[in-house]
């Protein structure tokens, strides 16, 4: 072929190609304009659909507070993780690759289980699942979801796994209160106690945005956003003081151990004045942010050898607030109730003498009725019968009442109804006799407490009103509520319920109380400094069920020219020592040693007249003033301060708490907004030591000293290598 010829056909070709390339971009052009102006709006709709997601916005749980302002409740933000199984998947030429699918499965497993530590198996069990829907983990703090976000995008492994904002419920105080406030479940929705009750206004509205996302779920900016904000839960603020709350946990829990009381026991402590609960507590207790996990005063054994269901049985009757849920018999300490309406209907008065005959037993139908402590008493006035707690004598108050006049007043003393506190599980059906069916028996005994039953809380309450000048107060739990999103507070004011006594019945009443403990079965309740009216209580198991055993109480009001605070402790089924014998005052000892903190700390003023403290100084409070300032009020009263807060910052908490009593030279920690961290010391042995070996002892672990005696130590409070807070005043027995 001639070379002319070759270079025609090459052109030719040349020619050819050129023309098929411009009519397939020709093609293309139309497709590419068909696509863009003809199918653009709907091919935009559908990328945006498969982009866009709609998630709820969680409100916000609101905090919940002390009186104090100390946060006992509050939600943090987190993260859940779910999967969809059926996404975590490969396809090769639009076809499932089982094997390549399985690795990745495998691997996906594997990152979970190492990033949220989690058991491996289980997890591919869920990433291997058929069903279109797995949670893997709850609860996820930040740190973890950031490592696993860095994964999804270094695998770039994205489809199926899911990132969904949470919050979690956490308690700082763990037990504190914890059969008060309750916890929340898994949905952050309240499970028990106050969160439940409070659980509508606690929670808020959620909100809710629609917008679009990439890949790793990376919101994408987008101007069709929808946003509808959610509406956060209010704040509480209880009237519960943390400080009072851990004074009497800690001694509720001492005396049930001490004297092995195998159905624990309870405290309540109220303002008479206003109905504000200062503490409630319940032992044993519970880690609010474990609650699903062995409680600590079991011991492992024990619990690996209970079944599923016993131990669920466990975990709920902790969770109950036996103060305000369970009934039980008060005991002598209604004779309190019995004196007061014998008096207001001038049935009675308070000193006449050889008004009631006590031979160590009272008749009644033919029925022998035992005087509490198997004692004859003698001729007495109504003080003294009240004083010696005695059975007959107020048998015989009652039959000068009757049962008619008693249950007119049992009803204005509210114990026929609830009390109305704004907590869940108040029991509201006590047990008593239809007043019809009330005869001698019935009458003889409902007059010294047994044979009815009421709640804790029915019974400080009717006694607070006694405290109160006769004007019965509703139980006041929460005392304001504040909107988180724009800041309002809603004040819940004490409500008056009735006058129920006169004030004049009321003071005679108060008198007798402190009769009681000066000369009576409460003198284990004294305490030098200040006036403290009382009355003991044993009360009998219930015919039916005698293995309730008996149940110990104890109420105290002080001061009593001006009360403050009423405080009901109540201990059921002692076993240990003589602490399963009628007239033991184990509840009065345990309501001493609470009182005997819990007055100073009420800055409650001391009776110098009777003071015993003269080498001890009241320690101020110093909370909201700054740290410069703080240091000059308290250099000032002889204590030494630590803190590592700045001068200008305020102090936030201090550590003895106010109105402690304390030696010269005590050393008061401060506490500020970011300086706020506690130190643990053990407590050495103080044994043996003499006085000045102990000050040298506990000023090299930044504790403090309270000295009862001469001598050298016999006995320290907190025991050697009991963990404590810089600046825990350790108590110590001095002898020869």
């Amino acid at each position: 072929m001639s070379r002319v010829k070759k270079l025609y056909t090459t052109s030719k070709k040349l020619t050819v190609i050129m023309l098929v390339f411009f009519a397939l971009l020709i093609l293309l052009i139309i497709r590419l304009g068909f696509l863009q102006f003809v199918q653009g709006a709907d091919l935009k709709e559908q990328m945006y659909n498969q982009l866009i997601t709609s998630r709820l916005v969680n409100p916000h749980r609101g905090t919940i507070y002390d009186t104090n302002g100390k946060t006992l409740a509050v939600s943090a933000p987190v993260d859940t993780i779910t999967i969809n199984p059926k996404s975590i998947v490969v396809l090769n030429g639009g076809k499932l690759d089982e094997g390549a699918t399985k690795a990745l499965k495998e691997k996906v497993a594997k990152a979970f289980s190492d990033i949220f530590e989690i058991d491996y198996e289980a997890t591919f069990k869920k990433v291997s699942s058929e069903n279109s829907y797995e949670t893997i983990v709850r609860k996820v703090e930040k740190d973890k979801v950031d490592t696993l976000k860095a994964w999804m995008k270094e695998e770039k492994c994205s489809s199926g796994i899911n990132i969904e904002e949470d919050t979690k419920r956490s308690y700082p105080y763990e037990n504190l209160a914890s059969s008060l406030i309750g916890f929340c479940g898994n949905d952050n929705q309240g499970l028990y106690g106050l969160e439940l009750y409070w659980d509508n206004i606690l929670t808020g509205t959620p909100g809710k945005v629609v917008t679009s996302q990439d890949a790793f779920q990376d919101f994408i900016p987008d101007e069709n956003q929808t946003y509808i904000p959610a509406e956060n839960g209010y704040d509480l603020t209880l009237t519960i003081d943390a400080n009072i709350q851990a004074i009497v946990e800690k001694y509720l829990k001492k005396a049930c151990i001490e004297n092995g009381c195998e159905r624990g026991g309870n405290v309540i402590a109220m303002n008479p004045k206003t109905g504000d609960i200062l503490a409630m507590a319940t032992y044993p207790d519970y880690n609010l942010n474990t609650p699903f996990e062995m409680p600590s005063y079991l011991k492992e054994k024990e619990w690996k050898k209970m079944s599923s269901e016993d131990q669920t049985k466990t975990l709920y009757s902790i969770y109950r607030n036996r103060a305000v849920s369970d009934t039980y018999e008060p005991g002598s300490v209604f004779k309190i109730i019995s004196a007061a309406v014998a008096l207001e209907e001038d049935k009675a008065s308070t000193d006449k003498s050889k008004v009631y005959y006590c031979k160590g037993y009272q008749t009644v139908a033919g029925i022998n009725i035992n005087c509490a402590h198997r004692t004859k008493h003698g001729y007495q006035s109504l003080r003294d019968a009240l004083a010696h707690s005695c059975n007959p004598s107020f048998i015989q108050l009652g039959q000068k009442v009757g049962a008619n006049t008693f249950y007119k007043y049992y009803d204005a003393f509210g114990f026929f109804q609830k009390t109305g506190i704004e907590t869940a599980e108040e029991n509201g059906s006590p047990i008593f006799w239809n007043v019809d069916n009330v005869g001698p028996i019935e009458l003889a005994t409902m007059s010294f407490g047994q044979r009815f039953k009421i709640t804790p809380l029915q019974m400080i309450t009717a006694v607070s009103s006694i405290a109160n000048n006769g004007m019965l107060m509703k139980p006041r739990i929460v005392s304001e509520m504040k909107n988180t999103d724009n800041g309002a507070v809603t004040t819940i004011s004490p409500v008056q319920v009735r006058q129920v006594i006169s004030k004049e019945t009321a003071e005679e009443v108060l008198s007798m109380m402190e009769t009681v403990v000066t000369n009576g079965t409460g003198r284990y309740a004294q305490i030098k400094g200040y006036s403290i009216g009382g009355k003991t209580g044993t009360s009998e198991p219930d015919p039916g069920n005698p293995d309730e055993g008996l149940t110990f109480s104890f109420v105290s009001v002080s001061p009593l020219e001006n009360p403050e605070i009423v405080m009901l402790v109540t201990l059921y089924n002692p076993t240990k020592g003589n602490a399963n014998s009628v007239g033991t005052p184990i509840a009065a000892i345990a309501s001493q040693q609470m009182l005997k903190e819990i007055l100073p700390y009420m800055q409650v003023p001391v009776d110098t007249t009777n003071n015993t403290t003269s080498n001890t100084t009241t320690l101020p409070n110093v909370t909201n003033k700054t740290v410069a300032e703080a240091k000059k009020i308290l250099e000032k009263a002889g204590f030494t301060c630590s803190t590592s807060g700045k001068s200008d910052e305020l102090v936030t908490d201090q550590f003895p708490v106010k109105g402690s009593q304390l030696t010269k030279d005590s050393i008061v920690k401060l506490y500020t907004e970011t300086e706020n961290t506690r130190v643990s010391k053990k407590v050495p042995n103080l044994i043996n030591k003499n006085l000045s070996q102990v000050k040298e002892e506990l000023k090299k672990s930044n504790l403090n000293l309270s000295v009862t005696g001469s001598g050298i130590v016999v006995s320290q409070d907190p025991i050697q290598g009991t963990s404590v807070e810089e600046g825990t005043i350790i108590k110590v027995t001095m002898g020869n």
